[in-house]
């Protein structure tokens, strides 16, 4: 067979006009996450899918060979949840409402201002991020630069902010990078600025109780009027309450420990199927949250003292415990069984973090499924994502040496079968020599 060169220098874009029919990665180490790791194998890549992989697969003769001697293959990472792809919008204009995650775009426009509860000032239950998803997007090539090659992705306006999306960080156009639409319902406890109701903890757990009544009412008056609707009201339609009803999972926030217990049992008597995030307090309520079963987004954005501090400020003690103990809780939520993914919350160095969580028990290989195939399962797109098998879309990243080193040295990203190079690291500046 003879072996096809690359000439041309890889940048951190693709190379679109010159994409191969096939993709071969030969005897390169590869980690499946779904099965034990192949030690000498090959991968083969054709139409954006994963055709084979295996320790004894041959490349076929139409593929351009990849020689992986050296280096390791995992599956691409998963940001399990954000904003990534989305742009940001510009300064919110008067009667607009916050999101949660700093620097987001709302994904909603201008709202005339609430004249009571009754108008669901803060609900956007019906905004999708499939819509609002770009891929010019600014943060998606420094995502994939990290090895990152999916994102759950939401908007972040108001309590119930819009159904999330699993995206590709490559291809063309937002219509090409979404793999599954309707992921989750975003929820908050933003208080949107309001200084009545429902401006209070206590005002946004009642707004979003008789919320999810409300959507209740509602489907049993269109259930009521579909049977028989001769003789019956019809019922207006409800844009809010059909994003609601439409909700295959409710994600909802859950920091600390008494958060955690609290949205526990909210989430029971709403009778929904949520995902807690957040839960840097897990590490004391991981055999509470194993008993519920309900799976967790942990943030790897651990706390830390504010940069423009007063020097004089002495930390409290419950301060020094939650920054000592917070990247503790994913070791504690694999000691209990709990299903749990990562997700960088923002942080400038996400492997940083995650490292911070293996230095406090949690094993590597515990993090890069973590990172990979169960945020997957949590989004229901693991016959797809997360691992490296036969079929599944090929989302690859090839290492030298490992993905949580100190300084990862990541050669290629591979998104949708199309092969990215990320930029060298930049170099230090030299200092300046006086005379």
């Amino acid at each position: 067979m003879t072996k096809v060169v690359w000439l041309v220098p890889l940048l951190a874009v693709p190379l679109l006009a010159q994409s191969p029919p096939a993709i071969a990665i030969r005897d390169a180490r590869i980690v499946p996450v779904s099965g034990p790791a192949i030690e000498k194998g090959t991968v083969v890549v054709r139409n954006g899918l994963i055709a084979e992989v295996g320790a004894n697969v041959a490349a076929p003769a139409d593929a351009w060979l990849l020689d992986g001697a050296g280096l390791t293959v995992y599956p691409g990472l998963i940001e399990a949840m954000g904003t990534i792809g989305i742009p940001e919008a510009a300064p919110a204009t008067r009667g607009a409402f916050p999101g949660a995650m700093p620097g987001a775009m709302p994904g909603a426009v201008a709202t005339p201002p609430a004249r009571g509860p009754e108008d669901r000032p803060l609900t956007n239950s019906w905004t999708r991020a499939a819509d609002l998803v770009r891929p010019n997007e600014r943060r998606i090539e420094t995502l994939r630069a990290q090895g990152y090659t999916s994102a759950a992705t939401f908007p972040a306006a108001g309590i119930f902010t819009g159904q999330g999306a699993m995206i590709n960080l490559g291809g063309e156009s937002g219509g090409r990078m979404v793999i599954e639409n309707g992921v989750g319902q975003f929820v908050t406890m933003s208080r949107g600025g309001f200084t009545a109701f429902p401006g209070s903890l206590m005002g946004t757990i009642a707004y979003v109780r008789q919320v999810f009544l409300d959507a209740g009412h509602y489907r049993t008056a269109k259930e009521t009027y579909a049977r028989a609707p001769q003789g019956l009201e019809r019922p207006a339609y409800d844009r809010a309450l059909e994003g609601v009803l439409e909700s295959k999972r409710f994600l909802i926030p859950a920091v600390n420990a008494v958060e955690i217990d609290r949205m526990l049992r909210f989430a029971t008597e709403l009778k929904v199927s949520p995902v807690l995030y957040g839960a840097h307090e897990g590490y004391k309520t991981a055999d509470k949250i194993a008993k519920s079963g309900v799976p967790v987004l942990v943030s790897t954005k651990w706390p830390e003292p504010p940069r423009d501090r007063d020097p004089d400020d002495i930390d409290s003690m419950r301060d020094l415990e939650l920054r000592e103990n917070a990247p503790s809780t994913p070791a504690a939520l694999a000691k209990a069984g709990v299903k749990f993914a990562l997700y960088s919350d923002g942080a400038e160095s996400p492997s940083r973090n995650v490292r911070r969580a293996i230095q406090k028990g949690l094993t590597p290989e515990q993090a890069l499924r973590a990172m990979t195939l169960t945020p997957a399962e949590i989004f229901g797109v693991a016959d797809r994502l997360g691992s490296i098998e036969k079929g599944k879309i090929a989302n690859l990243v090839v290492t030298k040496g490992d993905l949580f080193a100190e300084r990862p040295q990541i050669q290629y990203v591979f998104v949708d079968g199309v092969r990215y190079e990320p930029p060298p690291p930049a170099m230090p500046a030299k200092p300046e020599v006086t005379q």
